[in-house]
């Protein structure tokens, strides 16, 4: 028979590897990997929208993307969400686009939540949340701002989102860069 000591230190060691196959088989899905730098690609993902169309980050190519993760049970995600649409409804003819990722939950509660709320931009359906996953989503909501180009240009965590904040970072984004003198020696 083993002392407590020696019978702690095996269920720790049996959690410990236990642990370690779920995250090297890919199970544990609940944490995002990493999130991305700012200044760098955008990954591209494709989502089924709540018409059933597959859509993906790349077919925005040329826009001003805000990719927003949120949740019907998270309020500071609901509460950000008139902003989003304001702005969307101001920008959209301009080159900006919304595409809010629902994570994990029946394609029913969300789309009753759009309804409800008369939201018009697109909403995907992250059902295995690896796209949450891809951008590093550890909590609800984040907001990734993503330029023309593909590039991560702002990445916010929480609920934080104003229809001020929002312009501005489109209009930051949407700035051209400034001109560069060449130096001649």
């Amino acid at each position: 028979m083993g002392t407590k000591k020696t019978d702690s230190v095996k269920m720790v060691g049996m959690v410990s590897l236990c642990v370690m196959l779920l995250i090297s088989s890919g199970v544990v899905w609940g944490m995002g990997s990493r999130v991305p730098a700012v200044g760098t690609a955008a990954e591209d993902f494709r989502l089924v929208d709540l018409e059933g169309k597959s859509q993906s980050l790349s077919q925005y190519r040329g826009k001003v993307v805000l990719v927003n993760f949120w949740a019907t049970w998270c309020k500071p995600c609901t509460t950000e969400m008139p902003a989003m649409q304001t702005t969307y409804d101001k920008l959209r003819e301009k080159g900006f686009v919304v595409l809010a990722i629902n994570e994990l939950e029946d394609e029913p509660r969300v789309r009753e939540h759009i309804k409800q709320h008369g939201h018009t931009f697109p909403v995907l359906m992250d059902r295995d949340n690896k796209v949450a996953n891809q951008f590093g989503v550890f909590g609800l909501p984040v907001s990734v701002f993503i330029d023309e180009k593909g590039v991560v240009r702002e990445y916010i965590k929480g609920g934080l989102l104003t229809e001020q904040l929002i312009l501005d970072a489109v209009a930051r984004i949407q700035r051209p860069e400034p001109m560069k003198a060449a130096s001649l020696r």
